[in-house]
């Protein structure tokens, strides 16, 4: 006889695996359709689109070197501007990860006046939209001679990611016992020490989550990069170099390669980060 709870098991783990699967296909079906549209030409796409596996005589790499290759080349640059955007984008990590993680430990584990209005205030700032402060960022960075310039798009990104950066910090941080660093300063550990040496190793898992989530902002960004960059096209971003190929005139398959070229870095960083991911997204989540 079959209890009432092994039916429920087996119907809740059939409900998950088919869920999970339903999740997949959402997820991996319109990335392998993309990659298929930038290596087939499109006629043969609409011919069959159900054809996920084309034969080797319609695989044609043309709309990927059209992409990278420069204007002089017949081509878009897009190889330059990924390289403005890795600049963007490591600056912003870096930055963002090291005023951060001074930041959350500074609010979780140091006593000072006014430390819960400042803990609030920092998930506040993050709710604050940033169209708001387009026009008098806009205005500042003119008058100061930084419009134009990557390190301008740094500092916004650096403003706009901090506060939610401490925000997720911390609660991982509250998670680490004190006791480890009372012990590091029996030691003769000073303060320093005691963040490089025994914070930093324990909560890598949650900077691993914390530093893809600055660097997808900064390479996907598109709206301050337009507004700071545009006049400056040997500055300009991936996701400004994509924008250039929504034309009538660009065929389909290249602004395919163009997206699939933009989408990589991102998900080379979730496979090669994978594990310090579900570990610093689920840990501490008990005590925050």
């Amino acid at each position: 006889m079959i209890s009432r709870e092994q039916v429920e098991n087996r119907v809740l783990g059939v409900a998950r695996v088919l869920w999970l699967a339903f999740i997949v296909l959402i997820c991996v079906v319109p990335l392998f359709y993309m990659l298929l549209l930038s290596v087939r030409p499109l006629q043969a796409v609409l011919s069959d689109p159900l054809d996920f596996i084309p034969s080797l005589e319609e695989l044609n790499l043309e709309a990927y070197r059209k992409v990278i290759a420069s204007p002089s080349e017949g081509g878009y640059g897009l190889l330059s501007f990924f390289r403005n955007s890795l600049i963007v984008a490591i600056g912003s990590v870096l930055l963002t990860v090291l005023f951060s993680v001074l930041g959350a430990y500074a609010a979780t584990r140091l006593r000072f006046p006014g430390k819960n209005t400042i803990n609030t205030s920092f998930f506040a700032v993050y709710m604050f939209p940033g169209i708001v402060m387009a026009i008098p960022l806009f205005v500042l960075f003119s008058r100061m001679g930084l419009r134009g310039e990557l390190g301008a798009l740094i500092i916004i990104y650096l403003a706009s990611t901090v506060p939610v950066c401490v925000y997720m910090l911390r609660n991982y941080f509250r998670s680490i016992p004190e006791g480890l660093e009372d012990a590091a300063m029996v030691d003769g550990c000073n303060r320093g020490k005691v963040i490089t040496k025994i914070v930093l190793p324990l909560a890598m898992p949650s900077i691993a989550a914390t530093s893809l989530y600055v660097f997808m902002i900064a390479w996907n960004e598109y709206l301050f990069a337009l507004l700071f960059l545009l006049e400056r096209r040997d500055n300009w971003t991936v996701s400004l170099g994509l924008a250039q190929l929504d034309d009538i005139s660009v065929s389909e398959t290249v602004l395919m390669a163009g997206s699939v070229l933009l989408t990589l870095p991102v998900i080379a960083l979730f496979f090669v980060a994978e594990r310090l991911l579900v570990e610093g997204l689920t840990a501490g989540a008990e005590k925050g």
